[in-house]
């Protein structure tokens, strides 16, 4: 917890505000949830996609809030309270919460190393390589991202890919006090949106790749892109520190001139051509690893990763940039990459004593689908099967697409329920087999299939769809379980219920497995 700071000193320098009522008091909390008001509060409304915070005054003040803060005029100016309560008008609340948290906890950006990455994929995995090179070159680096935060010498479960303004704040500082030097965290098109990442300083941004994702949040690819892009424009925001500040872009996407056009500071490309400032000059791929040598603005050196497939060099050709903007010592960052071998939920293989592979992706939309199972084609010596489904509430034009790209790359998709949330799994399972007949039909005759008079099946049950998969695979064969990666739940209406499909796959492979092990 923050010490108790006076409110006066806490709006001390802020342009656009107009406050109503002079009194200073101490403010024990910074908060834009009503329902976690204590006395002494600064209560901040916010309008997010749902509710919005202007209709919580009331609430907050009976909670013991002392001052609020709106930027909705009529709503400020109409609370009733206590003689002593500040009432703030601002332009835009959304902003001013995370620069009035960063302050009231001690602004804790300006004394850390902040590196963020965004992107629709691989950011997860770009986020634990580059605390790796970070951790290799003796700096304590702090995670906060999809998977995890990692605090200090704690993990904790992550209940956002980016926290809320204040809990990001609160959790920078705690970094601060466990004597954190450096943090790498996600940065989700979401969080920008919503400001929740203003009043940090990054000193690096890294952008992964623009593919359809969370369009029912934006509306709009042009919406979706602008959000990624205040990551770059913001680099350019003052800072305390003496660090380099630097922008990592995937030369291979798109969008990359875009983002590189948004930052104010310099820029470092990356890619697999010889275009970027970064890039791989030879490579060797296998189901164990990359090994490549790669051109960087300081040099060529040789570099060994344990990840697997062309998407993970993208990854590391990030990270290593983020590493070399910082300049970080080249052992440290060619030893984090080596050390780098598992990221949870990520190409993550399965392994139980069986005679076929089995790995277990995050991939959610039909980009990261595709370079998953175009990765798995090439690695699997006989038959590739998919196990996959889509999210309900969520974005429904990735579903077709997601279907053409698993029934044009395996041989054979076993169609299954992801997390519905409030949708009714099979109107989903529907939307997605339109795609898969589409992508069958598209199929090339010499493409091999043993499974031609059936090259699909549907089983809305997940572990059902498991149990299949892993009872057909013959040796040699791949099977990729896609769509929940690392998560250990099913969200199924309102249930959140426990379910992890590396968990269930080890089941179902022992099952497989007891009679031969009984045999012998």
């Amino acid at each position: 917890m923050s010490p108790r700071i006076g409110l006066r000193g806490l709006l001390a320098g802020w342009e656009g505000m107009e406050v109503l009522g002079a009194g200073d008091t101490d403010i024990t909390l910074v908060t834009a949830d009503s329902r976690g008001v204590v006395p002494g509060a600064l209560f901040v409304a916010v309008r997010g996609a749902h509710e919005d915070g202007h209709r919580f005054f009331q609430d907050a003040v009976a909670r013991g809030a002392v001052a609020i803060a709106g930027d909705v005029r009529t709503a400020v100016e109409r609370v009733e309270g206590p003689p002593g309560l500040v009432k703030i008008l601002v332009g835009d609340t959304g902003p001013w919460l995370g620069r009035v948290a960063a302050r009231w906890y001690g602004d804790p950006s300006h004394r850390l190393g902040v590196v963020g990455v965004t992107g629709t994929n691989g950011k997860t995995t770009t986020t634990y390589l580059i605390r790796a090179i970070f951790e290799a070159a003796g700096r304590r680096t702090g995670l906060l991202g999809t998977v995890s935060y990692v605090v200090g010498d704690e993990v904790r479960p992550a209940s956002h890919t980016t926290p809320d303004a204040v809990s990001l704040q609160a959790l920078l500082a705690e970094m601060v006090r466990r004597g954190v030097t450096d943090v790498v965290m996600e940065v989700s098109s979401h969080a920008l949106a919503q400001d929740r990442t203003a009043g940090c300083v990054f000193d690096v941004g890294v952008f992964t790749n623009l593919t359809q994702d969370h369009l029912d949040f934006h509306g709009t690819m042009e919406a979706y892109a602008a959000a990624k892009r205040r990551l770059f424009e913001r680099l350019g925001e003052p800072s305390p520190k003496s660090r380099p500040k630097m922008a990592i872009i995937n030369r291979d996407d798109p969008q990359w001139e875009v983002m590189m056009q948004a930052s104010p500071v310099p820029v470092w490309t990356y890619g697999l051509a010889p275009t970027a400032d970064i890039y791989p000059e030879s490579v060797e791929s296998a189901v164990h690893g990359i090994r490549c040598r790669v051109v960087t603005p300081r040099g060529r050196f040789d570099l060994t990763s344990p990840l697997a497939g062309s998407y993970n060099l993208s990854n590391l050709l990030a990270a290593l940039g983020a590493g070399l903007s910082q300049e970080l010592p080249l052992d440290a960052v060619r030893e984090g990459i080596a050390r780098m071998d598992r990221v949870p939920g990520r190409f993550e293989k399965v392994e139980a004593g069986q005679d076929f592979t089995v790995v277990v992706d995050y991939a959610h939309t039909e980009d990261a689908l595709r370079r998953v199972l175009t990765v798995a084609r090439d690695l699997c010596a006989g038959r590739l099967i998919t196990v996959f489904g889509c999210g309900g509430d969520r974005d429904p034009g990735k579903r077709a697409p997601m279907g053409r790209v698993a029934a044009g790359l395996s041989d054979l998709v076993i169609l299954t329920s992801d997390n519905p949330r409030g949708e009714d799994p099979m109107a989903i399972i529907a939307a997605v087999e339109e795609g898969i007949r589409e992508g069958l039909t598209a199929r090339t005759p010499t493409r091999r299939s043993v499974f031609s008079s059936q090259p699909y099946l549907t089983l809305p049950d997940r572990r059902e769809a498991i149990e299949r998969a892993v009872h057909t695979a013959e040796c040699g064969d791949l099977i990729v379980i896609a769509g929940k990666g690392h998560e250990d739940y099913q969200i199924i209406g309102s249930q959140r219920l426990p379910f992890d499909d590396r968990r269930a796959a080890v089941e179902a492979i022992a099952r497989r497995l007891a009679p031969r092990a009984r045999l012998a």
